[in-house]
């Protein structure tokens, strides 16, 4: 999803969207198709991945520490370089060790913390 499309699906409730990443947590991948960076995250709270997602589409940037030095505090056009993906899913009862040991496998593989927004 381009980060208007998200803020779309956020901003009218889309009821299939929030049902289905309502009912999940999960690793997700934002791209900046700016520059080509990379950031692994994760969604591990109770509101799954349709809460993390929230925050980005309030935000455009998440708290991310490296996102907001990349694009600034408050929302701008460059955010509107960011794309969503879900790179991996899993149920609302995995513990959140799990979750986050998946996202370090994801880190890894994906170099985000070499050449991308990761910081951890």
């Amino acid at each position: 999803l381009s980060k208007s499309e998200l803020d779309q699906v956020v901003l009218h409730g889309n009821a299939s969207w929030r049902t289905a990443l309502s009912n999940v947590k999960g690793i997700y991948l934002t791209t900046d198709s700016k520059n080509g960076k990379l950031y692994v995250g994760k969604a591990d709270g109770e509101a799954g991945i349709w809460g993390r997602w929230c925050q980005y589409a309030s935000t455009g940037h998440g708290f991310n520490r490296a996102l907001v030095k990349e694009l600034g505090e408050v929302a701008s056009d460059r955010q509107k370089d960011l794309r969503f993906s879900i790179l991996e899913i899993a149920d609302l009862q995995s513990a959140p060790g799990e979750i986050e040991r998946r996202e370090t496998h994801w880190k890894q593989i994906l170099a985000s913390r070499l050449t991308g927004y990761n910081r951890n």
